[in-house]
């Protein structure tokens, strides 16, 4: 696909790096990013999430399927409330369970957190 050519070659031309510089740190060969960037030849799905990784960018934005480098989900932000487990532990972990004002602080701060949802 031309349009993941031309990104994979917008983002080594970005940092300033030389295809032979972006094969040592991507572990690959020099011939195969220039077979990537010509659209000669399609890189792996491994290889895609080496430039993803490396370079911080979506495979959607590889793709082409945005212009945006951080994705189409980016923004995305996910519920805060007392159904989220990962919220459920950092309120447990905040409260010293000794205190007597325990139960209440921690209730209070999940209705605070549900009311922002």
């Amino acid at each position: 696909m031309k349009i993941v050519a031309d990104r994979l070659r917008g983002l080594r031309n970005e940092m300033h790096f030389s295809q032979t510089n972006l094969a040592k740190v991507l572990g690959l060969t020099q011939s195969s990013i220039n077979r990537y960037e010509n659209d000669d030849s399609s890189p792996s799905y491994e290889v895609l999430l080496k430039y993803a990784d490396y370079f911080d960018v979506s495979l959607d934005y590889l793709f082409g399927r945005c212009d945006e480098p951080e994705g189409r989900l980016y923004k995305h932000q996910p519920k805060i409330g007392r159904g989220n487990p990962d919220m459920q532990r950092f309120v447990e972990m905040c409260f010293d369970p000794a205190s007597p004002m325990n139960a209440r602080l921690k209730e209070a701060l999940f209705k605070m957190l549900e009311e922002e949802t």
